[in-house]
């Protein structure tokens, strides 16, 4: 089923576009697929980019409510011909939208697949790009609310996340889990084991 992708602000747009047009923007990023392409380059896909803070002081694992999270950016695909050869972030600024940067790298492709992936379910969704520092992790969320404000940042507990290559050791790639399942799994990666209590001493 088609994704609804939510319509990105369109001051990000713009900046990202005038970003493309500028050789000078272009041959400073560090990527070197980008400055190598010839042609026209298109951006596409704009997904939010939410960020979970504190995920490690949660109570998932006890069956609390997910941690909030807030909205930092807005990334769009950046394609030249028939493959996506890097990204752009745009960050607001106290002037509104702004570009920050191009990229390129694993998560350039591993957001593509993703998505092509989540088109394949049976359910709409509204994509988004959720980040747990704690973990160095990124997830494409799949948000069940499909006509929601892209910069709300409540996950819902049937909504999905499918965590990117590379993803953390243990934690598979582009497997499909209801934040539900996969946040309190994510939650006990990150508290500490029990110290087992010091054995008493013998008496003289």
């Amino acid at each position: 089923m088609p994704l609804h992708v939510p319509p990105a602000p369109a001051p990000a747009l713009r900046s990202v576009l005038a970003a493309l047009g500028s050789p000078t923007a272009v041959h400073e990023a560090h990527t070197p697929a980008l400055r190598a392409v010839q042609g026209p380059m298109t951006a596409e896909l704009p997904l939010p980019v939410h960020v979970m803070d504190r995920l490690h002081t949660s109570n998932l694992a006890s069956g609390g409510r997910p941690p909030r999270t807030r909205l930092t950016g807005w990334r769009f695909l950046i394609r030249s011909g028939d493959r996506y050869v890097a990204a752009a972030d745009t960050r607001l600024t106290p002037d509104g939208w702004a570009f920050s940067h191009f990229f390129e790298g694993p998560y350039v492709a591993a957001t593509e697949r993703a998505l092509r992936q989540a088109e394949s379910l049976a359910t709409a969704y509204q994509p988004r790009l959720l980040s747990v520092p704690e973990l160095y992790m990124l997830t494409l969320g799949l948000h069940g609310a499909v006509g929601a404000d892209a910069s709300a940042g409540l996950p819902a507990g049937e909504d999905l996340l499918v965590p990117l290559a590379p993803a953390p050791p243990g934690i598979a790639a582009f497997r499909p889990h209801p934040v539900s399942e996969l946040l309190p799994a994510l939650t006990r990666r990150l508290t500490p084991a029990p110290v087992p209590p010091t054995l008493a001493a013998p008496a003289a």
